[in-house]
């Protein structure tokens, strides 16, 4: 009987009666097969987390990376605009008045209500209000007069060379029903910058 016939005879479910060296053959391939099955498994088992968190550190650092390289891209537009920024400030910061002009300031505001023939009834400047880098000055301000010289005030205000806003306006009719005036009270408000320098 030639050797393949003797292979053909073995039944698969009766190893015992196999040839010896076929079983010692058997035994070495299922050992082997368990071997690279249990160090494949290991394997996986070890290396397979530390795979999915380089793939995770992969993306992080790709999206980091595409932020960056955008960012680079417009580095020119953003310089830019910072210089643009700046120069807004620069004129924003000149339209402030400092302490020394405080005065004249209120002054202007004052020969304003004269100027379009309003009667300055209060002008009160109350106590500085200080803010994150700016301080805030209020002034409560009473005026009579007519309808269009209290348009003629405001127009004025605004037209001053440093920044003045009007808050809590209020108008009313005068005590009088029969003379034609109006009485405004606001509360103009005009800031200045605190730098580092200036004593709060």
């Amino acid at each position: 009987m030639s050797t393949i016939d003797e292979l053909r005879s073995l039944e698969i479910g009766e190893p015992e009666r196999w040839p010896a060296a076929l079983r010692t053959a058997a035994a070495g391939l299922v050992l082997v097969g368990v071997a690279v099955s249990g160090t494949y498994g290991f394997a996986l088992k070890t290396e397979l987390p530390r795979l999915e968190r380089a793939r995770l550190e992969e993306q992080t650092l790709r999206a980091e990376f595409e932020r960056k390289q955008r960012m680079a891209a417009n580095l020119n537009a953003l310089s830019g605009q910072l210089v643009e920024i700046e120069r807004s400030f620069g004129d924003m910061l000149r339209l402030l008045p400092g302490s020394t002009e405080l005065p004249n300031l209120l002054l202007d505001i004052s020969q304003t209500g004269q100027a379009a023939g309003l009667e300055e009834r209060l002008f009160q400047p109350e106590e500085e209000i200080q803010r994150d880098f700016y301080a805030e000055l209020p002034i409560r301000i009473r005026l009579s007069g007519r309808y269009h010289d209290l348009g003629r005030f405001v127009s004025g205000v605004v037209a001053l060379p440093r920044i003045v806003t009007l808050h809590d306006i209020s108008i009313e009719p005068a005590d009088d029903p029969a003379v034609d005036e109006l009485t405004l009270d606001v509360t103009a408000r005009t800031y200045r910058y605190l730098d580092e320098a200036t004593p709060q």
